[in-house]
This record gives C-alpha cells, sequence and structure tokens, in this order.
C-alpha cells in the first residue's frame, strides 16, 4: 500500500517548506517537489501541515494508585492520544514489591496486548531496589527498556532513599540507561500532610499547600546534584516552578547531562484551581501540584530557552465520581492525576504558536524530535524524514474545536480545558503508515500498537 501526500508544508524541529510525500508501507520512502502520482491513494494537503506524529514520554494507563486504577487503559487511551495528534507515548511499568524487573514488564505487556491502538514503550519505575534486583538492572536495554524512574516522593508507598537513588544512577550510566526521577522531597511532604489534616484541613486545595515549590526545588537540586557525581544522566520529570528550574539550569551550566521537561497543564491551571468550590479543586490534583502565574511565565521561558527539552502529560486520568471523590474529607485521599493525552498538541499549538510564545518548529521539537531523541527513538520516530517511520499528522492550522469532556475520547467524565476553543487540529493521523484517525473517525485496530525496543543513546 502506498500513500502519496501532495501540497502540503512539511514542518520539522528544524526547517519549514512545501513538498510532496511519498509513504510505502509502514516508511516514507521519499519526499520532493512534484512527486508522480502513481501512489495507490494520494492525498491533496494543501493548506496543512505535514507534522510527525507527537511523542508523550509520561503517561500512566491502566495503573494502580491509591485504592483504584487510572482510568484510561491502552485501548482508550491510545484512540485519546491518536484523536490529538499523538502516535506513541512510553508508559510507566511500577516494579512491585519483591517483584524482579521482567516479571513487572510481563504485566505491563499484558495490560497492552491487544488493546494498542499505536505504538508504546515502556519506563521501569523502581521501588525495590535490592542484590536481586540491583544485578538484574543491566538486562533491561536487552529487554528493549533504556530508562528508569525513581520516586523522591510518596513516602511509604513509591518513594526511595537517597542511597537507592544513587545506586541507580550508576548501574543505569553504566549501562545505557537514562535515570528519570520525580523530584519532591517526600519527607517534608510527609510532616506537612500530616500537620494540615491534624489541624482539620482536608479541602483539594491543601494538596498544593503541602507539596510547596520549595520542596521540589531542593529535590531537584539534590537530584541534579547526585547525577553529577555519579556521572549519570538524569532526566527530571514534570517541573513546575522556577526554583526547580534554576537547579536544573546549575547542572546544566556545570556541563552535566541533566534534562528536563514539563507538563501542558502547568501552563495553563494555577494552584487557585484547587480551591474551587464544591470539591472541584479536586479535578486539578496532581503531583507535583499547580503553582503560580510567575511559574508559568517561567515555565514558557524555559521551553523557549532550550531549558527544558519535552513537554508531556503525566496522562493519569480518574472519574472525578466514583474516583476523585474518595478524598473527600481527606484530600491525601484523592488520587493523584489528571487528562491530557488527547488535548496536549492543540492547546500547545492554540496557545504556544499562535501566541508566539514558542515557534512552530519548536512545537514539533518539543512535543516529538527531542523526546524521540533522548529516548531512544529517533531517528524511526519524531521526525519527518525518508527512512523514518509514516507516523504523520496532517495538522489544520485554521480549524476551531471547542474542547469538551461530552466530545472528548478519554475515558474520565471531565476535561482541564472544559470549553475553550482552540485554533489548529489534526485532521489525518498515519501511524506506520496506515491512516487510523481520519477527521472524526476512528479507522484504526485495537492491538495494532507495537512495543518500542529503544536504543541506548549516547548522552
Amino acid at each position: 500500500m502506498s500513500t502519496l501526500i501532495k501540497n502540503g508544508t512539511i514542518v520539522t524541529a528544524s526547517d519549514t517548506y512545501k513538498a510532496d510525500l511519498l509513504i510505502e508501507g509502514e516508511q516514507i520512502t521519499k519526499i520532493g517537489k512534484k512527486l508522480k502520482d502513481n501512489a495507490d491513494e494520494t492525498i491533496d494537503a494543501k493548506g496543512h501541515y505535514i507534522i510527525p506524529g507527537g511523542i508523550d514520554v509520561h503517561t500512566h494507563l491502566d495503573m494502580p494508585f491509591g485504592g483504584t486504577v487510572s482510568n484510561d487503559d491502552f485501548d482508550t487511551g491510545h484512540k485519546a492520544a491518536a484523536f490529538g495528534g499523538t502516535t506513541s507515548h512510553i508508559d510507566f511499568c511500577i516494579q512491585g514489591k519483591r517483584q524482579s524487573f521482567k516479571k513487572a514488564l510481563e504485566g505491563w505487556h499484558k495490560k497492552a496486548d491487544g488493546k494498542s491502538g499505536i505504538d508504546y514503550g515502556f519506563h521501569v519505575a523502581i521501588t525495590d531496589l535490592n542484590k536481586k534486583t540491583m544485578a538484574e538492572l543491566p538486562q533491561l536495554p536487552s529487554m528493549g527498556v533504556t530508562s528508569i524512574k525513581l520516586f523522591m516522593a510518596y513516602k511509604g508507598a513509591l518513594m526511595v532513599d537517597d542511597e537507592t537513588l544513587f545506586r541507580s544512577m550508576r548501574i543505569a550510566a553504566d549501562n545505557g540507561i537514562l535515570t528519570m526521577v520525580h523530584a519532591e522531597n517526600g519527607d517534608v511532604i510527609d510532616v506537612l500532610v500530616n500537620e494540615a489534616l491534624e489541624a482539620g484541613n482536608t479541602d483539594p486545595i491543601y494538596h498544593a499547600k503541602t507539596r510547596p515549590a520549595h520542596a521540589e526545588a531542593e529535590a531537584t537540586g539534590r537530584a541534579v546534584a547526585m547525577a553529577g557525581m555519579a556521572n549519570a544522566p538524569l532526566y527530571v520529570v514534570h517541573m513546575t516552578c522556577e526554583g526547580a528550574l534554576e537547579q536544573l539550569r546549575l547542572g546544566q551550566k556545570k556541563g552535566w547531562n541533566v534534562h528536563g521537561e514539563t507538563c501542558t497543564q502547568y501552563f495553563f491551571m494555577t494552584e487557585k484551581d484547587l480551591a474551587k468550590p464544591r470539591f472541584q479543586g479536586a479535578k486539578y490534583v496532581c503531583s507535583p501540584p499547580m503553582r503560580t502565574k510567575a511559574d508559568q511565565a517561567a515555565l514558557w521561558e524555559a521551553v523557549a530557552d532550550g531549558t527544558l527539552e519535552a513537554i508531556s502529560t503525566d496522562h493519569c486520568v480518574f472519574k472525578f465520581k466514583g474516583q476523585k471523590d474518595m478524598g473527600k474529607g481527606d484530600f491525601s485521599k484523592i488520587p493523584n492525576g489528571v487528562p491530557g493525552i488527547e488535548d496536549r498538541m492543540m492547546i500547545l499549538y492554540s496557545e504556544g504558536v499562535r501566541k508566539k510564545k514558542i515557534s512552530l518548529n519548536r512545537w514539533v521539537e518539543l512535543t516529538a524530535t527531542n523526546p524521540a531523541k533522548l529516548f531512544g527513538l529517533y531517528p524511526k520516530k519524531g521526525t519527518v524524514a525518508v527512512g523514518a517511520d509514516a507516523d504523520i499528522v496532517l495538522w489544520n492550522p485554521r480549524e476551531k474545536k471547542t474542547i469538551s469532556a461530552k466530545k472528548h475520547h478519554m475515558n474520565v467524565d471531565y476535561n482541564l480545558y472544559e470549553g475553550k476553543t482552540v485554533t489548529g487540529v489534526p485532521a489525518k493521523v498515519f501511524s506506520r503508515g496506515e491512516l487510523i484517525v481520519d477527521g472524526k473517525k476512528w479507522l484504526g485496530e485495537s492491538g495494532r500498537g507495537k512495543f518500542l525496543e529503544r536504543s541506548k543513546v549516547n548522552y
């Protein structure tokens, strides 16, 4: 099967130019002007951008958390991603206590088997590093996994101590594995949460007040310093505040291999959203929490100047009714997580590119190219080039859409951007040459997505 896409404007991280593009099978085989129209199918992309499919490297599908399970699985989550222009993602496989990494990965593969609609990979989130699992860590690349994550928060559940973090960093670095961290000071947060509850402060706003920006900045600085001592590459996930960015920049100025991402919601929501009445603030509970307008400005500056290299979602959805409301009367029991996998590309184009906070090329770089480079998927993914997988989105920069939970494809009963009208939406979405979204129609099949065995990256 071959598809010729004509008259579009190709946009990569570095270039913008008019050209035709030929897809044969799963790959892009030709790019040029006035390519011969002898394909099985021809699509006129006049007035559209041809961009690489988005890559979201921070998602939590079908994940147990806080006595419940995140509500999007590898079926609904993948469909939602595709409708938003994302064609690949990397999910977090959470290691259970006393569980081998191999066994943990087997469990996550089962979650995806028969359901996946787009391509996917896994990070392994380490919760129990003992002699046995420490010896297994170097084997992860042979399982197609070249990144691990450690939590510096969620005391008593996911949090690891500094020794575990440092040991993991060194072993990972010796074996071509990238260490990722959730950077918040879990000990400090634990004290503040207990004090708030003892004082009778139980509303959602106290989720933010007990996870202050200083706790994130301190943990970021600690992780960056340890990465420097370990001579290890580090990727700090979901950065939210100016203080944490300062710590990342300090490490970068020292020449250390430290990288950072933020997530879409942190550009648009603030702590005040958690104070909404009638428990509505619970919809915005995630960790780290939403910050301030000043922090939002700092994040826009950081993605524009290169301090932050990727924008992900931390997509982890819990329904407001039946899941989020488990925390009524105790904010610490509100499941942490918000929706975003479907909205990321659209909201960042509309609010970032059109409002000139980031360039068109930088948008592609932050949402597709850099994630591919950082996580061993480039150049098969993350760009529009001959030989790359035909993960392509035809983007209509003029079409408007009003975001609503009634119309989105995420399996959750609310949307952070409810009622907001965006300009710029995916018109057609291809995954490895197959048209899986055509306007409002889903044409893909559950189970067609492939596991991405990622390569080691020389950072």
